[in-house]
């Protein structure tokens, strides 16, 4: 099977970050998400791009999961991307977020939390 190689950029933190990766924006059909989750793994995607607005969180946790299982992906070899919905800009709120999509994705932990938008909204 094909495995592309993908370059990577080093970030100040260390962290290598992926410069190509899959974004699942509009993806919430659970068979077709599979699909192109596994396709891209399999092909050396190691970016995944999710946000809690996408409601694909659940979905791409367990395709991630089994990947690990399996021994296919180590943690360390992915570069998970979610972001703060506009509705949670409070402290609490952002705490409260990342610890549900934490769950939601079966991680330890994100590797990039961006801020979706930074006009919050109620």
């Amino acid at each position: 099977m094909f495995q592309m190689v993908v370059e990577t950029v080093t970030l100040s933190n260390g962290s290598n970050m992926p410069l190509l990766g899959l974004g699942t924006w509009q993806a919430k059909d659970e068979q077709e998400l599979t699909i192109s989750l596994r396709t891209a793994l399999d092909n050396g995607y190691r970016l995944i791009d999710t946000a809690f607005l996408y409601q694909n969180e659940t979905i791409i946790g367990k395709v991630l999961q089994e990947y690990l299982k399996s021994g296919k992906i180590k943690r360390e070899e992915l570069f998970i991307t979610t972001k703060l919905p506009f509705t949670a800009h409070a402290a609490d709120d952002v705490e409260k977020c990342v610890k549900m999509q934490l769950e939601a994705l079966q991680l330890d932990y994100i590797d990039l939390y961006l801020v979706h938008c930074p006009c919050p909204f109620e």
